[in-house]
C-alpha cells in the first residue's frame, strides 16, 4: 500500500534571476541576444505587456541599431524602395530639403507619408530626416551592380549566413540575413553552404555591413549555347 502526502505549504520554486544585459537597463543579456538576432527584437519575445512596454525601446535589438536583424531588415527595405518603387518627386523633394537644412513647402502633405516611412520624424516647423531616410536618399544614388555571391556557411541558430560578394573582395565575408537567401532561392538554410548566387550590389561600400543584397537568385544554368558563344580566347582557358 502506497501512502501519498499532501504538502500545501511545501517549498515555493522561483524562477532563477538572469543576468541583466551590459548594454541596456532594461532587458537580460539572454533576452538581448534573441532580440538583436531576430526580426521581433526583445518585445517581440516577452507576452506580459507591461514587459513589453518596458523593453519596446530596447536599443540593443532597434533597427536604429547598427547589426542587429531588425536594422538588417530595414536597409533592405529602404534600398528596395529607393531601387524598384521610389517616391514621388514630390515627396523626394522634400525629403532632400530635410537632409540639406533648407526651407521648404509641403502643399501635398508628403511629411505624413515620410514619417509613415520612418524617413522623417518630427512635428509642425521641427521636422528632421532619420537615418533612414538619408539611407534612402543614397540608395537612389549609388550604383548597384549584379555580382556571383558564395555563401560559405549558415548559423541555423541566428540565422544569418556568411557569403563573399565575389565582386566586392574576393575573400572578405559578409553577414546576411539567411532568410532573404533562403526565401529568394526556394533552398531550405542547411542547403545554402557552398552555393553560388546572383545579387544586385552596391560594390561602392567600404563597410561589408553596408553591403545590401537585392533580387538574390539562383544562377542560370550554363547550356551549350552558352558554351558555344564564348569568346575563343575563353575557350582556350583564359587572356592571351
Amino acid at each position: 500500500m502506497t501512502t501519498t502526502y499532501d504538502e500545501p505549504f511545501g517549498p515555493e520554486y522561483l524562477r532563477p534571476a538572469q543576468a541583466p544585459c551590459p548594454h541596456c537597463p532594461c532587458c537580460s543579456a539572454l533576452l538581448c541576444e534573441k532580440g538583436r538576432n531576430s526580426v521581433m527584437q526583445c518585445h517581440g519575445h516577452v507576452a506580459d505587456p507591461e514587459t513589453v512596454a518596458i523593453v519596446s525601446a530596447c536599443p540593443c535589438s532597434a533597427e536604429t541599431t547598427r547589426g542587429t536583424h531588425a536594422w538588417r531588415v530595414a536597409q533592405i527595405r529602404v534600398v528596395k524602395h529607393a531601387t524598384e518603387q521610389p517616391l514621388p518627386k514630390a515627396a523626394e523633394q522634400v525629403l532632400r530639403a530635410l537632409a540639406g537644412a533648407e526651407s521648404f513647402e509641403d502643399p501635398t502633405g508628403e511629411l505624413r507619408g515620410l514619417r509613415a516611412r520612418q524617413y522623417a520624424d518630427g512635428h509642425e516647423d521641427m521636422w528632421r530626416i532619420t537615418r533612414l531616410g538619408r539611407r534612402y536618399l543614397l540608395a537612389l544614388e549609388e550604383p548597384r551592380y549584379s555580382s556571383a555571391v558564395h555563401v560559405n556557411s549558415v548559423d541555423v541558430k541566428t540565422r544569418t549566413a556568411k557569403v563573399v560578394v565575389l565582386g566586392w573582395h574576393m575573400g572578405r565575408e559578409v553577414t546576411v540575413l539567411a532568410d532573404f537567401l533562403a526565401q529568394a532561392t526556394g533552398l531550405d538554410l542547411t542547403n545554402l553552404p557552398g552555393r553560388y548566387l546572383d545579387a544586385k550590389v552596391n560594390l561602392g561600400a567600404a563597410d561589408p555591413d553596408d553591403l545590401v543584397l537585392t533580387r538574390i537568385q539562383m544562377p542560370a544554368p550554363v547550356t551549350e549555347d552558352h558554351v558555344a558563344a564564348r569568346p575563343l580566347w575563353a575557350a582556350k582557358g583564359g587572356a592571351q
